[in-house]
């Protein structure tokens, strides 16, 4: 998977691998790079990955050698360098394609992330379309996906045609068209409070021939929240990786988040709360009778959620705190009583 092979410096995960929020974060100085210019005579494509590699090293780019190499394995059709053959890699390039390597390479230099300059990117068994700012799903969601589908399949779901699943923050619609993908016989529900959101996950169930089975709308859960009830039936799932930030945390995103995704993806308010708690308090008036609730949160989020439910939510019942592959508390499960 290519989300598995692009390491974690800018798009894994928000919380760095020591413990503190901040670990991975950078400052949010962004220098002028000067692109360097296209050679006089002709390149393989091994001598321009070594190229890039070496001038955004020079120009502080995050992961300068996966970026070089993705990007030109990207143009020419391949995942990866290393699944082309040495003698393609070693073939002079064309003036179109050096030109054209050139091109998306100097938007990688401005800090634009890998996935949207070649405007797609692997999510679990699904190949999907990326543009900016749509939020870019994390692998961490991919574990968030599994748990969904663990439990829905033991509810049968696969010889059930009335399960439904809401997706609450759709993004791209990773997480709604993957369940599909995987469950032929279940439908869901999409949501989003931007419209570029909602018109990718569009465009991605149509090239994935899910769009039968999936309703996709252009809604706030905040701001419509009349609206949201009215419109839907009860489900059995309810899934959201929502914004869940620390509003104090946005000003030290690394250049590949800050400048080109949402901000309104990220920012959950000041404690990180504000969309998820909005989930909980509408959850027990959109789940059918046991039916469950997924939500990604940040590692600091399963105590406050469990005591804040406790306190105000009374039909709906915590179940657990799942880790990431990481080992951090990242996805909180609550049921409807």
């Amino acid at each position: 998977m290519w989300t598995r092979l692009l390491s974690t410096s800018y798009y894994r995960c928000f919380e760095c691998r020591s413990g503190g929020p901040k670990g991975i974060w950078r400052s949010r100085a962004v220098h002028t790079c000067s692109t360097p210019a296209l050679p006089a005579g002709k390149i393989t494509p091994l001598q321009a990955v070594s190229l890039w590699k070496r001038h955004f090293e020079e120009n502080g780019v995050t992961e300068p050698e996966q970026s070089s190499q993705y990007i030109i394995a990207h143009l020419l059709g391949a995942k990866t360098i290393e699944s082309l053959e040495q003698e393609r890699l070693t073939q002079f390039l064309s003036r179109e394609q050096t030109e054209q390597i050139w091109k998306l390479c100097t938007r990688r230099l401005s800090r634009m992330p890998v996935q949207y300059v070649i405007e797609e990117w692997d999510f679990r068994d699904l190949i999907l379309k990326m543009r900016p700012p749509v939020f870019i799903p994390r692998p961490e969601t991919e574990e968030l996906v599994e748990l969904v589908l663990t439990d829905l399949q033991m509810k049968n779901v696969s010889a059930d045609a009335q399960h439904t699943c809401l997706e609450v923050g759709c993004g791209s619609g990773a997480i709604s068209l993957s369940l599909l993908k995987s469950l032929p016989q279940l439908k869901a529900i999409a949501l989003d409070q931007s419209q570029d959101a909602v018109d990718l996950t569009r465009e991605n169930a149509l090239r994935l021939g899910l769009q039968d089975r999936l309703q996709i709308h252009h809604i706030d859960v905040i701001k419509d929240a009349e609206t949201l009830l009215r419109i839907i039936k009860p489900v059995s799932a309810l899934v959201s990786n929502p914004p869940y930030l620390f509003s104090e945390d946005m000003a030290s995103l690394e250049p590949e988040i800050f400048r080109f995704e949402d901000p309104a993806a990220l920012d959950g308010g000041k404690d990180g709360l504000k969309v998820i708690k909005q989930v909980l308090t509408l959850a027990p008036q959109i789940l059918s009778n046991h039916g469950r609730l997924y939500v990604e949160v940040d590692s600091r989020h399963p105590p406050l959620i469990r005591q804040w439910v406790e306190a105000n939510v009374h039909a709906l019942q915590f179940k657990e705190t799942r880790h990431d592959i990481t080992g951090r508390p990242r996805f909180c499960i609550l049921q409807k009583e």
